[in-house]
């Protein structure tokens, strides 16, 4: 069975927790009996760890009471994928948060952007730009990034890309990041992306007024099985973190939603980017 390890880690966290409260056990028992310092089951349950211990995943079965073979073997053959390395690995150095995991695995990506093109629409030479813009990264370092930034567009190529539909304001596609060159490519870019039939991009005018989003950026990937909630992915320039309660999902798909009521039409929306760019070669 394929798939996302991230999201694989995730489901397994959360047969964990079910198995556990199926048993009637708390976690202060569950270490207890096992002689296991609370924090190690915390850090499991809560998706904290990069690769499942299969011997600790064993010991749960037995102190939980698992002695159908065919459930036993379901979840550890579940453990055994989650510790499989994504592609994401190899820039283990560039992404600080778990999103090209979950976008590896989302059938749907909804994100509102507020100041930036989203990364899995940005072209090579505006992520550059994005970067150096930052002033604490060297060349090096930018190159790297820009290189794990077209990696993560991958997802967008594979035989059934996810549903990509992204909010974009107005100033983000207003600011000449890069310079006119740079800005004029990546407008185009935008144009012929939304061209395609699982990518919807809408632009949200400053003539909109106040928002349902203005909070700030954030992304909500969704997954095919329901084993697998939805999530909220939310990024700072120092950190990372995504949310997933159902009120959490809740409140963020509203806003969504609504800022999509309130943005250009997806038609309207490619009309506009192309007037922008059309501006950048007077």
């Amino acid at each position: 069975m394929g798939g996302s390890p991230t999201v694989k880690r995730r489901r397994l966290s959360a047969e964990l927790v079910r198995l556990r409260q199926q048993a009637g056990l708390t976690v202060e028992e569950v270490t207890q009996r096992l002689e296991w310092s609370t924090g190690r089951l915390t850090h499991m349950e809560t998706n904290k760890w990069v690769r499942p211990d299969l011997g600790n995943i064993r010991a749960l079965l037995d102190v939980y009471g698992v002695a159908d073979q065919q459930i036993r073997d379901a979840i550890v053959d579940l453990a055994r994928q989650s510790r499989e390395k994504g592609w994401w690995a190899k820039y283990n150095d560039v992404f600080r948060g778990s999103l090209p995991g979950f976008e590896a695995d989302a059938t749907q990506i909804r994100t509102y952007e507020a100041l930036y093109i989203p990364g899995l629409l940005q072209t090579p030479a505006y992520a550059k730009a994005v970067l150096r813009a930052g002033q604490v990264l060297d060349d090096a370092a930018i190159q790297r990034r820009v290189e794990g930034r077209l990696a993560r567009q991958q997802t967008l190529q594979r035989e059934k890309p996810p549903m990509l539909w992204a909010v974009i304001d107005e100033a983000a596609c207003r600011k000449l990041v890069g310079g006119p060159e740079v800005m004029r490519e990546q407008l185009q870019h935008l144009i012929k992306r939304a061209a395609e039939p699982y990518i919807t991009i809408q632009i949200l005018l400053d003539s909109a007024g106040a928002h349902a989003a203005m909070a700030g950026p954030f992304v909500l990937l969704d997954f095919a099985s329901e084993l697998d909630p939805s999530v909220v992915y939310l990024e700072t320039a120092t950190d990372s973190l995504h949310l997933e309660k159902p009120e959490e999902i809740q409140t963020y798909s509203l806003r969504f939603n609504r800022v999509v009521a309130t943005a250009l039409s997806p038609q309207a929306s490619v009309e506009y980017l192309m007037t922008l760019a059309d501006q950048l070669h007077e």
